[in-house]
């Protein structure tokens, strides 16, 4: 059963950076492909980072760009998500979930999420 609680989240201001953290368990983390997604207020669940299995690849949206890193370490069976030049627009519950990196699709989170919360 896939487990994953995700950690890191927090109050910072525009411009402000954290680091988000998915510690998983009850699967073969190094199996699959992961990526992060969030959800706002009023808005539907929104991809906003996605990497490979073995980590040599990462993909973002335009609206990341640049500013979002994802990353693993698989010994540890944790994917991390750095968050820089944060905008008021991507306060959201963040998630991280399976699926291809792309984020053509992925699974319904089965986390309770991280919250960001970025003030002007």
């Amino acid at each position: 059963e896939v487990h994953v609680v995700e950690s890191g989240g927090g109050l910072v201001q525009s411009g402000g950076s954290l680091r988000l953290s998915c510690a998983a368990s009850g699967f073969t983390f190094s199996d699959y492909d992961m990526n992060w997604v969030r959800l706002a207020p009023g808005k539907q669940l929104e991809w906003v980072a996605g990497i490979t299995k073995d980590g040599t690849r990462s993909y973002y949206p335009d609206s990341v760009k640049g500013r979002f890193t994802i990353s693993r370490d698989n010994a540890e069976d944790t994917l991390y998500l750095q968050l820089d030049n944060l905008k008021t627009e991507d306060t959201a519950m963040y998630y991280c979930t399976i699926g291809p990196p792309d984020g053509r699709w992925y699974q319904r989170p089965q986390g309770q999420g991280t919250q960001v919360t970025v003030s002007s």
